[in-house]
């Protein structure tokens, strides 16, 4: 689940038009409106039973399932059938978000370790300030498959320099509680030098003179 952040813009969806709640009614905006169109539902559950047996078993990918269904989506009455099946699935979630604490720590901290991860990941990646301007596809692909692979050998290296540390540490006396440990990132970057060393030893040695080639 997303870190959910500005609820104003979020829709509450009702079960029926007769359905009015005590303290969170407001959240569901007017009376009578946004309101599960279940009848619909009912009427396509088996076509939409079909398609979630076809994505599972790979006869179609989501994509390729997308791309037909939003074909005059209007008038697709499968599209709309599912359509108000995300908005139930949505409302629900939602719902459990707001009561559900534990869960929003939950969440709080998966999306803060994810935002940490491409945080990390930008910053490793800083050539061309991260932006990829090959237009092949290809290209694109090993550009961000060699980032991963270079974000995930950083991490590695941190994690194997934190893990001999502890071990230095524990050698010498010091008592190790696991959940310290577990608030050590191994999004490091202080000792980690993107650009490389130089060495500039050679900068006073003077070239030999240019000679023109002679003339044939």
């Amino acid at each position: 689940m997303p870190r959910i952040r500005n609820w104003k813009e979020l829709t509450f969806y009702r079960p029926s038009k007769q359905t009015e709640y005590v303290h969170i009614d407001a959240l569901f905006g007017e009376p009578g409106k946004n309101v599960i169109d279940f009848d619909l539902i009912e009427s396509q559950f088996r076509h939409l039973m079909r398609v979630a047996v076809s994505v599972r078993e790979g006869t179609i990918s989501s994509s390729t399932l997308l791309k037909r269904l939003r074909s005059g989506s209007r008038k697709n009455a499968t599209y709309a059938a599912f359509r108000e099946v995300g908005r139930v699935i949505r409302t629900v979630q939602l719902l459990r978000y707001l009561t559900d604490a534990p869960l929003r720590r939950r969440v709080t901290a998966a999306t803060n370790k994810v935002e940490s991860f491409n945080r990390f990941s930008q910053w490793i990646g800083f050539g061309n300030r991260g932006v990829i301007a090959d237009n092949d596809p290809v290209e694109q692909e090993k550009a961000m498959k060699f980032n991963a692979l270079l974000t995930n050998a950083v991490i590695f290296h941190n994690a194997l320099d934190i893990a001999e540390i502890v071990r230095q540490l524990l050698e010498e006396g010091w008592a190790i509680d696991p959940e310290d440990l577990a608030h050590i990132s191994p999004y490091l970057t202080e000792h980690i030098n993107r650009f490389g060393e130089y060495s500039a030893h050679e900068l006073g040695i003077q070239p030999e003179a240019y000679a023109a080639p002679a003339a044939g």
